[in-house]
């Protein structure tokens, strides 16, 4: 069966209905307005990234066959990066399942106070994305696993863009740190200290690097910097970030998170509840009007850009497929939200612990 076979972009004609949205999350625009698309290579995307998972020994062997295919990740980025090769899929595919299982250690890690394995992890993870050859059989998964991705990752774009990856990769290292330390002393920060360091840990900027990739070519400084390619790549990363907090507050409240910004909202806005879950919404909601109408402008760059020589058509081509793909993240996001079990919290045992995830850390009891 296809992942979505609901959607009116799928090559196929059966007819599935699309999950139930609770009417707090319902976004009508996206449903009516963003039609989902599927990367005709996700049945083996999800069949390769399952095995990987296995393989690097990411998620024990009965958790990969009871919840891998659950969870969505693959069909997450098979939704994202349309137009990409099969090959810069699957690395991007596997890199985004060992970010979901990254974030899940970091998570039980917190819980557990286990602050020098959280403190060796986050050393490691720097080491293997500065050589990724030399960590590729270190013991701990993460960090092999890492290192195998990103390792493929850097094989397709030249080094410029690989230098480029590398540092937007190392801040998101250091502030998960900075999140582990609000996390473990009870720390809520204020609004606008959440949503820059949101940017940050939900990595902005690695899934915009990424679009290049998928597109096949680096985009030169003056296009990623113009100001209407950079406020829709903010757009679509900000969408997904805030619809992720609204999606994943009861699951955050239960679990004692400190980071979401409806928690900021009413601690530090001395919003209600349901004030701030309308707050988030407002914004996500402008979100999208927002990415609609610079949207405009950068199909105007793209056009341009495509000036009648080879060079200038490639160029415009690219601009294309990226703001395209950023449009894709909507829709991808918004369906992954309701049929991942990663946000199905009233069907877990324990509220606080996904039942996917590994409680130890690596080497510990």
């Amino acid at each position: 069966m296809p992942a979505f076979p609901y959607s009116t972009t799928c090559s196929t004609t059966a007819t599935v209905a699309a999950p139930a949205v609770p009417p707090s999350l319902s976004l009508p625009v996206i449903e009516a307005s963003f039609p989902r698309q599927l990367h005709p290579y996700w049945p083996r995307l999800q069949e390769n990234t399952r095995s990987w998972l296995r393989e690097k020994r990411l998620m024990p062997a009965d958790k990969v066959t009871e919840y891998a295919d659950g969870l969505c990740y693959t069909d997450l980025m098979a939704g994202y990066y349309l137009g990409a090769s099969d090959e810069v899929l699957q690395a991007i595919a596997d890199y985004s399942a060992w970010f979901f299982v990254w974030d899940d250690r970091h998570d039980r890690d917190v819980v557990h106070g286990r602050a020098s394995a959280w403190r060796r992890l986050r050393f490691r993870l720097h080491a293997a994305l500065d050589d990724p050859a030399a960590h590729l059989l270190h013991p701990d998964p993460l960090v092999a696993g890492l290192a195998d991705s990103a390792g493929r990752l850097l094989a397709f774009l030249p080094g410029t863009w690989n230098t480029r990856f590398a540092r937007h990769f190392h801040t998101v290292i250091e502030a998960y740190d900075r999140e582990f330390r609000n996390r473990a002393e009870g720390r809520i920060p204020g609004v606008e200290d959440y949503l820059a360091l949101r940017r940050l840990t939900f990595a902005h900027w690695i899934w915009t690097d990424l679009l290049e990739l998928s597109a096949g070519r680096e985009l030169p400084d003056s296009v990623r910097k113009h100001p209407s390619f950079r406020r829709a790549a903010l757009l679509s990363q900000e969408f997904a970030a805030w619809y992720n907090d609204l999606c994943s507050l009861p699951k955050e409240i239960a679990g004692d998170e400190v980071h979401n910004l409806g928690i900021s909202l009413i601690t530090h806005e001395g919003l209600t509840l349901e004030e701030a879950v309308e707050e988030v919404r407002r914004r996500v909601e402008e979100c999208i009007s927002g990415f609609l109408a610079v949207e405009q402008d950068v199909l105007r760059l793209a056009d341009r850009l495509d000036d009648g020589t080879v060079h200038g058509k490639e160029l415009g081509a690219a601009v294309r497929s990226c703001l395209a793909n950023m449009r894709n993240w909507f829709s991808s996001v918004y369906w992954f939200h309701h049929e991942s079990g990663r946000y199905m919290v009233d069907s877990w045992d324990d509220r606080s612990t996904p039942p996917y995830v590994n409680n130890e850390a690596a080497g510990e009891k």
